[in-house]
This record gives C-alpha cells, sequence and structure tokens, in this order.
C-alpha cells in the first residue's frame, strides 16, 4: 500500500512535511546565495569603475589640491543622491586605490565573482604585486572567508610557499594555470616551515611523541598542511625483500591527484633520508598507486634544513620535498628574517639550477 501523504484531517503527514519543508529551505538558500553573489559582483564591479573614473579625472589634472577638492565634492554629491552607506569619504578613496592597485578590469572580473569587497580590501594593504595575486588566487580557489584569509596574510603563507622561491614570471604562469585551469601544482602545495606551535611540544622530544601529536591534532595538521590533503594511514607498513618498513604518515592530495608520503625526523637533514624516501614512493607507485593517478611525491619533515645538501641530491627531481618545521614559535621579526633569509636561499638555489642546466645544454 502506498504511504499515506494526507491525513484524514487533510493535513500533510509528518514525513511528508519534513521533506517538502527540506526542499523549500533548499530552493530558498540556493537563490538566496545567487541573490548575493549577484549583488556582491554588481557592488565590487561599481566601486572598481567609480574609482577608475575618478582617477581619470584627477589625472587629467596636475594639481594634488584639485583632487583632493574632486574627492570630498563627490564623496558629497553622491551621499545626498544615493545615501551615506558606501560613499563615504573613506570608501571613495578606497575604491579609487582599488582601481589604482588592479587597473586592470579583466584579472579582476573573474574574482570579483568569487570575492567580497573585504577580500579585495584585506588584499590592498599587501605592498607586493605576487603577494597580492596568490592571495586573491587562492582566496578565490579555495573559497577562503575573510577571517581565514587575514589568517594565511598574518601566518606568512605566500613567503612559505614553495612557489615563492621560484621567478616572478614561473610564479604568474602557475597562478593563472590554478584561475583558468584549476590546475594546481605541487610548488603551490608544499611549504616551509610549517607551523607545528599546536603539538604543544617543547626542548626535548622524539620523533615517536611527534607522530602521536600530530595524531591526536590531526585537524589542527591538515589545516597547517592546506586544502586537499587527506589522511590516510599511520606507520604504513612496507614488506621489501623481506623486511619490514614503517613510513610515518600517509596521505592523499586530492588536486594533485597523488599520495604524499611524509617522515618526520628530528635534527638536520642528512643525505641517507633521500635513499629512504625514493624507497617508499617506488614501493607506493607499485602496490599503491591507483589507475589516473600521478606517482606519490615525499615530503622530508625536519628540523633543520640542509640547503647545500638539498642542492647537490637535487631531491626534486626525485619527487622529493624538504621542509623545516616549528614546534615553537620564535618572535614575529625574528621568524620574518628567517623565512626570508631562506627565500632568498630558494631563489639563489633555483637560478643556479637553471645556470646548470644551461651549461649542460
Amino acid at each position: 500500500m502506498d504511504k499515506e501523504i494526507v491525513k484524514n484531517n487533510g493535513e500533510l503527514t509528518p514525513e511528508v512535511t519534513k521533506s517538502l519543508m527540506q526542499d523549500l529551505r533548499q530552493i530558498i538558500d540556493q537563490a538566496r546565495c545567487h541573490v548575493a553573489a549577484t549583488a556582491n559582483y554588481a557592488l565590487t564591479t561599481m566601486y572598481w569603475h567609480i574609482g577608475e573614473r575618478i582617477n581619470r579625472e584627477i589625472l587629467g589634472n596636475e594639481r594634488a589640491e584639485y583632487g583632493k577638492q574632486i574627492v570630498s565634492q563627490v564623496a558629497t554629491q553622491l551621499q545626498t543622491e544615493y545615501g551615506k552607506k558606501g560613499f563615504e569619504l573613506r570608501n571613495i578613496w578606497r575604491m579609487m586605490q582599488f582601481a589604482q592597485t588592479f587597473p586592470d578590469f579583466q584579472i579582476v572580473s573573474p574574482l570579483v565573482s568569487k570575492l567580497s569587497w573585504t577580500h579585495f580590501l584585506i588584499v590592498m594593504s599587501l605592498k607586493d604585486e605576487l603577494q597580492r595575486e596568490f592571495y586573491l588566487t587562492m582566496a578565490a580557489v579555495e573559497r577562503w572567508s575573510k577571517r581565514t584569509l587575514q589568517s594565511k596574510i598574518d601566518g606568512m603563507l605566500y613567503e612559505r610557499t614553495a612557489i615563492s622561491g621560484k621567478p616572478e614570471e614561473f610564479i604568474k604562469k602557475e597562478l593563472s594555470t590554478l584561475r583558468d585551469d584549476n590546475v594546481i601544482t605541487p610548488d603551490l602545495v608544499f611549504k616551509s616551515p610549517y607551523f607545528l606551535e599546536f603539538t604543544g611540544l617543547k626542548n626535548v622530544y622524539s620523533e615517536k611523541s611527534l607522530e602521536d601529536c600530530l595524531l591526536v591534532h590531526l585537524e589542527q595538521f591538515i589545516i597547517e598542511l592546506g586544502s586537499g590533503f587527506c589522511f590516510v594511514a599511520r606507520q604504513k607498513r612496507m614488506v621489501i625483500d623481506g623486511e619490514d618498513y614503517h613510513l610515518d604518515l600517509l596521505f592523499y592530495h586530492r588536486q594533485l591527484h597523488r599520495l604524499i608520503a611524509i617522515d618526520l625526523k628530528k635534527g638536520r637533514f642528512r643525505a641517507e633520508y633521500k635513499g629512504q624516501m625514493e624507497l617508499y614512493l617506488r614501493w607506493l607507485e607499485k602496490y599503491e598507486m591507483e589507475p589516473g593517478e600521478e606517482p606519490p611525491l615525499g615530503l622530508l619533515l625536519c628540523t633543520e634544513g640542509g640547503e647545500e645538501q638539498i642542492e647537490l641530491l637535487q631531491l626534486d627531481k626525485s619527487g622529493i620535498k624538504v621542509a623545516q618545521y616549528l614546534t615553537e614559535l620564535p618572535p614575529r621579526h625574528v621568524l620574518m628574517n628567517q623565512i626570508h633569509k631562506a627565500l632568498e636561499s630558494a631563489k639563489n638555489r633555483f637560478d643556479n639550477s637553471i645556470i646548470d642546466d644551461d651549461s649542460e645544454d
């Protein structure tokens, strides 16, 4: 017998009411999201065009005082005709800065549909053009909230991401590919150092203690690793030539379509770690890689790097990344100096590798 839809008194049954209301809520919520996104696109686009038009007017007159006068007059006139909200003098200046910071609307346009006006205001405080492009692209692709965007900037994500050590044209190309084709590369995924202060470990601790703490705080560890990481296993057992080997942590990255092998090392990077990780990667490639996936990548997390060894071993060609991790964060100015020095070293290594490749040709 068919399930009753209406009771004898004409009322809908609780099951039907629940199903109906779920569908109606979904329809309303989707419509509201569409309206909000459309309104946000129109508002931010309008702000850019207002700023661009005022900038053109001011550029036509060389007197600085003229600029101040016209902006004040425009703000007053717009508030009289359209109300104060959104057209305050301070916001008019922001519109002008917006158009000046991003003079090519063709670059701004695809981002406007995914980001709010506040996202752009946060990023406009950055002086470096590549940093602005990086954060806007990542915020749009990974759908960061305003709070998440600010947190990523405060945590110096760009400076820590591997791509920041590459030439400007290379960075622009990678970001463009991510925006246009939604294809992310390992250089946009891996970073150094990783901030693991949430483990609470200080001074003396073992690799086992670090592994245990990371699993206890797995959610925070995955957040620090970045979007797309999925936990697969700990102490992944591999039997090779009758001997047992164990990989500390195994993850899968959804966008890279690869297994990511992570080994934790207490102390400075050593050359023998390369051979061990290569063995893990080849085993994973042979026994764990699924059809359609890319070959696995390795991440060696060490308390200290070994820049010259890493350069000589050419680990990138083996699919291995080496990164530093910090369980205690130093004062911000010290941390910034450390990261900037590491960034300069990475750029120098990249330049040297280009020179070596050219000399071989």
